[in-house]
């Protein structure tokens, strides 16, 4: 690491800078042509540069023999910092340029499907109204891809459920969350009195549900088998706007949050017996890393927002 921190003050920063973004490339890879084609230059080129930095470290860092080319023993190692080396570089550069008075920034927020239809918009809409010099990229996307881009520096703050998490992501409860079966009114199952519908005959009901690689639909999962049911899912999605859309429309069922169900006019929830469990709606952050101004004011609106709404403490 010393030597990289030098090569920051010398006149040969941004070729030592490219020695290491380059190999970082061939290992991703795997292939030097691949690798080459990323990176916008010549596979020649690309190898030159690569038996550059292994004469500067006098070690061989590529096995080049087989039909995938692979990090060495010491590749593997140098390829390890080498990443690191990059993401704090990063991380310093938004440090530098991050204004602490939020006149602009930029904040990188990864949530699973569910919170983008009743959390992230408003919490959005109130940055964007406080701080407008804020942009944002937010991607929807499973928790353990939330969790590898937190460890990777691809994101800065993940919105997704509480425990396990992988070495490094730190969770800050937020708010408790209750599910509910959901269905149109129309459709809504026949009903005995006020009594709560009883789960095993969900397997009389087709569910229109999360598809499979969603924490959300672990979690309905979990309840099904745990009261031995085996549910009739007639339909499967990666989107909650399409699961209310066609639960509206079709005599299907589904699982939301009740806070979406409350948002949903058209939706009529159906109390089951037992109700499914609730589970802990969670901040996510790797552990010791740079907290911009415009995380830092997210973080806030996002606390702020779930005071006001009353939701369920965690």
């Amino acid at each position: 690491m010393l030597s990289i921190a030098l090569s920051i003050v010398s006149p040969m920063a941004a070729l030592e800078l490219r020695h290491l973004r380059y190999l970082l490339a061939v290992a991703e890879h795997g292939n030097f042509t691949r690798a080459a084609e990323e990176l916008h230059i010549s596979q020649p080129t690309l190898s030159q540069q690569i038996k550059q930095l292994e004469r500067t470290v006098g070690v061989q860092l590529l096995d080049r023999t087989g039909r995938t080319v692979r990090p060495t023993d010491a590749g593997t190692v140098y390829v390890e910092h080498a990443r690191r080396a990059l993401r704090d570089l990063a991380a310093a550069e938004r440090a530098v340029h991050d204004m602490q008075d939020l006149s602009r920034g930029h904040l990188r927020l990864a949530v699973t499907p569910t919170f983008t239809a009743y959390l992230v918009g408003p919490v959005v809409a109130e940055l964007h109204a406080r701080h407008p010099g804020i942009t944002l990229t937010v991607t929807e996307a499973t928790q353990d891809r939330i969790e590898a881009g937190l460890a990777g520096d691809e994101i800065d703050l993940g919105i997704a459920f509480a425990g396990p998490h992988p070495p490094g992501i730190t969770a800050t409860p937020l708010f408790t969350e209750t599910l509910g079966l959901v269905t149109a009114a129309q459709h809504a199952p026949t009903a005995t009195g006020y009594e709560p519908l009883p789960v095993q005959a969900l397997e009389r009901q087709q569910l229109a549900l999360l598809s499979a690689d969603f924490a959300t639909r672990g979690h309905i999962d979990a309840y099904f088998a745990r009261h031995r049911v085996q549910p009739r899912i007639a339909v499967e999605a990666n989107s909650i706007q399409a699961l209310t859309e066609i639960v509206r429309r079709a005599p299907l069922a589904t699982v939301l949050p009740d806070a979406i169900t409350h948002d949903h006019p058209h939706l009529t929830p159906v109390p089951l017996d037992p109700p499914l469990p609730t589970r802990t709606v969670a901040l996510l952050t790797r552990e010791g890393a740079y907290r911009s101004a415009a995380t830092r004011a997210f973080t806030r609106l996002v606390q702020d927002h779930v005071a006001t709404r009353a939701y369920t403490p965690a």
